[in-house]
């Protein structure tokens, strides 16, 4: 009897397994779907808001910018947290943010409430970009590629559809940039849903003593050669995708098209960007060693800025182009992700190797737009601005030969 009991029990854990990790699969995708919609989905709408509110174009941009403020100063502290709390725990209260800051954004006429949403928006989403990845490490360490793919797409191809969408439902519909924007808030509360089964998971929060092969406490990769390099690829990719969202239209634009035409420009590198976001991280994580990978995408990104800098005013060659940033950037950032989890020994070490590489990516991803169209404004061109973008690409190339090489933080 007990006998028979034996196969009937082992068959029931691996059900309840296979359910778990399915459950938590379904959770991460529906995180990752919240982690760039908030902010893609109200750039298309700023005009309406500026109509509607009180508010300089200073104003307007520091709704953009301040996200990724948030991003470059919580960051760091994520690791942190994830040992207090669990990642589980960490995640749910990064769902909260986003649900709240989502639903105090669009109240009443007042622009506190704008910024205040804003603000804990910006920090769900740190919170999240940097726990994602390590939650993958540690829950799937032999899917890494798979499934930081799956992730990586979830969080682009939503982000690509809110900005594609963002602007009809508020203005061909009839839902405003309030309506529109409480349509959106209602994938953090799915997301918040379908994450509460993972509350009820008795796991302990990461801890450095309880993982084999995880670094001495001592160890801090603010310290390491390879920390930095990781985070300085992150930080050029993350300034180089925000200076294309920011001023791809507007350099269309300066070639004599329309601002319609801008946006194509625009959707035509999400295009690039979305399938190699899936691509990308399965290949790196069935190869010990990144380079080439790396190198391919510094070169599609400096060929796309070497092709805006040639006075072309051409909308095929324009889309070409566009495509190719798309490609370079879409590499560039999915390798990124993966970094987190290849140079890492631990889900903890991973975690605290995003928080710093995303803290300075921010920066740079904050600060990058304005110094872009600060040389724009001062010289009337975009020459010296596209210059300066494109030795970030070469910088792009020579920090990835370390972060792409086949090695750790720190020897286990």
């Amino acid at each position: 009897m007990i006998v028979n009991e034996q196969p009937d029990l082992l068959k029931r854990e691996l059900e309840e397994t296979r359910t778990r990790k399915l459950s938590l699969i379904l959770g991460i995708i529906f995180v990752a779907i919240n982690l760039r919609m908030p902010i893609t989905s109200i750039s298309p709408l700023l005009e309406l808001i500026r109509f509607d509110l009180p508010m300089s174009n200073t104003l307007a941009g520091f709704l953009t910018t301040l996200p990724l403020i948030a991003f470059a100063i919580i960051s760091p502290f994520v690791s942190k947290l994830s040992r207090k709390l669990g990642v589980e725990q960490l995640v749910f209260y990064t769902l909260l943010f986003l649900v709240f800051g989502s639903f105090i954004r669009p109240l009443g006429n007042n622009l506190a409430f704008l910024l205040a949403g804003t603000l804990l928006i910006g920090i769900g989403i740190a919170i999240g970009n940097v726990i994602l990845p390590s939650i993958i490490k540690k829950e799937f360490p032999f899917k890494l590629g798979l499934l930081t793919g799956v992730y990586s797409i979830s969080m682009n191809l939503f982000a690509a559809i809110a900005s594609g969408l963002s602007f009809p439902l508020a203005s061909n519909i009839g839902l405003g940039w309030r309506g529109t924007l409480y349509i959106f808030a209602g994938f953090a509360v799915l997301a918040l849903i379908i994450w509460l089964p993972q509350l009820n998971k008795k796991q302990k929060p990461f801890s450095s003593a309880n993982l084999k092969g995880s670094a001495p406490a001592h160890r801090s990769v603010w310290k390491s050669k390879l920390a930095w390099q990781i985070a300085i690829v992150m930080g050029i990719q993350s300034a180089v995708f925000y200076i294309n969202v920011a001023w791809l239209p507007v350099i269309v634009q300066d070639r004599g098209f329309t601002a319609s035409d801008g946006g194509f420009m625009l959707s035509f590198m999400q295009f690039g960007i979305i399938p190699i976001t899936f691509i990308i991280p399965i290949i790196a994580g069935k190869t010990k060693d990144q380079r080439l990978l790396m190198n391919l995408a510094s070169l599609f990104i400096c060929l796309g800025i070497v092709g805006l800098m040639l006075p072309v005013a051409n909308l095929l060659y324009l889309a070409i182009i566009s495509v190719l940033l798309g490609i370079g950037g879409g590499m560039a950032f999915s390798l990124s992700m993966m970094f987190f989890s290849l140079r890492t020994n631990t889900p903890e070490e991973a975690a605290e190797t995003s928080g710093m590489a995303q803290s300075v990516g921010y920066v740079l991803a904050a600060f990058g737009p304005l110094l872009f169209g600060f040389l724009h404004d001062m010289l009337g061109n975009f020459e010296v601005a596209l210059l300066v973008l494109l030795l970030a690409g070469i910088g792009l190339f020579l920090a990835g030969q370390g972060a792409a090489k086949n090695q750790k933080l720190f020897h286990s």
